[in-house]
């Protein structure tokens, strides 16, 4: 496995946070793994988030069920929002948060350019391998993040 791959979650995972998850690796090392839930929508958006109320509607996604106290993006915009860690070649993790607001909010930036989070998945390390092994998740080399 490795950053940029995704994971379809399997039926033993019914009746979970990841029942039909399709999670997107950002991170896979020594450490453990990172990622994303692409695929289910926040019931708010970012602008009914008080500290974003003055912004245009933008969709948040449930990135994961650690940390939901937090945001985090993913993008393909480096020539707009600086300081993103590569993830594949053209996905990059975090970077600039007040530039790609200040995007989004100008038009600039669309749902098809950056993905906003709130939580993520994360994993210590070989604790995604053995979920992998004991049939809890399928790897996909491939996917769609935007």
């Amino acid at each position: 496995m490795n950053a940029g791959n995704f994971l379809n979650s399997t039926s033993l995972l019914e009746e979970t946070f990841f029942e039909n998850a399709v999670i997107f690796i950002t991170e896979y090392n020594e450490k453990g793994a990172m990622g994303f839930v692409v695929n289910k929508e926040f019931p708010r958006k970012l602008n009914e988030l008080e500290e974003f109320k003055n912004i245009k509607p933008f969709s948040l996604y449930e990135g994961g069920p650690v940390d939901q106290e937090h945001l985090y993006f993913v993008h393909r915009r480096p020539d707009l929002i600086t300081g993103g860690t590569p993830v594949t070649d053209n996905i990059l993790l975090g970077g600039d948060f007040k530039a790609a607001v200040y995007y989004i909010n100008n038009g600039t930036l669309t749902e098809k350019d950056i993905k906003i989070f709130i939580g993520y998945c994360g994993w210590d390390y070989e604790e995604l391998d053995e979920e992998v092994a004991e049939g809890s998740w399928q790897v996909r080399e491939t996917g769609t993040v935007f």
